[in-house]
């Protein structure tokens, strides 16, 4: 994915789920089946985005967001971080923090 593209997806007005990871890396590997999880369970308000750290397309992203440790999680809308975390987290308390991002309506 080329960084203008990447640009354009983070700047939705819906959430951007973004999973920085490594194909050499254990606990990227351990999470592969609670991103897939979480993905098709917030698919309603959520899209996951993966990006390989070690792939040479990507060295800019990895720059630009600090990754140093894998995987690193960063949640967007509109653009803008609005949560991250290093490290393996469980699928419930992802989808919890899922829904707090999530914009409410009030009317």
């Amino acid at each position: 994915m080329r960084t203008e593209d990447f640009d354009t997806i983070i700047s939705a007005d819906r959430l951007m789920l973004v999973d920085f990871y490594a194909t050499r890396c254990g606990a990227c590997r351990a999470m592969n089946g609670t991103l897939e999880r979480v993905a098709l369970a917030m698919s309603d308000i959520a899209t996951l985005i993966n990006i390989d750290t070690t792939a040479e397309e990507h060295i800019e992203l990895v720059h630009r967001y600090n990754i140093k440790r894998v995987p690193t999680l960063i949640i967007f809308r509109r653009g803008e971080s609005l949560w991250r975390m290093s490290g393996i987290i469980s699928f419930e308390r992802l989808c919890q923090i899922i829904r707090r991002q999530q914009p409410r309506n009030i009317y």
